[in-house]
């Protein structure tokens, strides 16, 4: 890493809704990374997906009320203006553009990083950003995520750990709870609770 580069952390996913384990994420990225900014992308076309998201306009506002008390997290609606699939090389590509002094961050999960060589121009990804694994110890799983085991691993890529706290919480039980009108509260920010409640989301009538 060069020194005295600032270095910009990108997170993407769905949120659909924003837990609190993507805040606990945020939070150990910003303490952890060294990062001066970490923008947040709530994706638009989530080509992998096998269900259809909420409305990006739900999951814009969610985001951003999860992460508004977080000093240098910044929620970037661009990947939900974009036309076409949403590809996180494309989003890279763009921070490189804007600004190219900056090194990117781009952040994720071990199950996420194990299935890099699906991820569309993975390789190319590898040249654009540091990749930082957040890795929770005691997780299912075989183990920590070693990227030596990734098949035709580019050289000079370039991997972080991040430690986090052991949280179970997961969108799908969240979306479960909420179409059956149960409590959110211990599950995401009260915001993001108030805000499913308010606009009656994840519910099947």
């Amino acid at each position: 890493m060069a020194l005295n580069r600032p270095r910009v952390g990108v997170f993407g996913g769905a949120f659909d809704p924003p837990h609190n384990a993507h805040v606990a994420l945020v939070q150990a990225a910003l303490a952890q990374l060294g990062l001066a900014e970490l923008r947040i992308f709530p994706t638009g076309d989530a080509w992998h997906k096998e269900r259809a998201l909420s409305a990006g306009g739900h999951r814009l506002a969610m985001a951003q009320l999860a992460f508004e008390g977080l000093p240098g997290a910044v929620v970037d609606a661009r990947e939900l203006r974009r036309a076409g699939p949403t590809y996180t090389l494309d989003t890279l590509r763009e921070l490189q553009q804007e600004r190219p002094e900056a090194e990117r961050v781009l952040i994720m999960g071990a199950d996420q990083a194990a299935s890099l060589p699906r991820w569309h121009g993975w390789r190319e990804i590898l040249g654009l950003a540091v990749v930082a694994v957040a890795h929770r110890p005691g997780a299912t799983g075989a183990g920590p995520f070693d990227p030596q085991a990734l098949p035709g691993l580019p050289p000079g890529a370039r991997f972080e750990t991040l430690a986090l706290a052991p949280m179970d919480t997961s969108a799908t039980e969240i979306r479960k709870r909420a179409a059956q009108a149960q409590d959110l509260f211990e599950l995401v920010p009260p915001a993001v609770a108030r805000y499913i409640d308010q606009h009656h989301l994840y519910r099947s009538t």
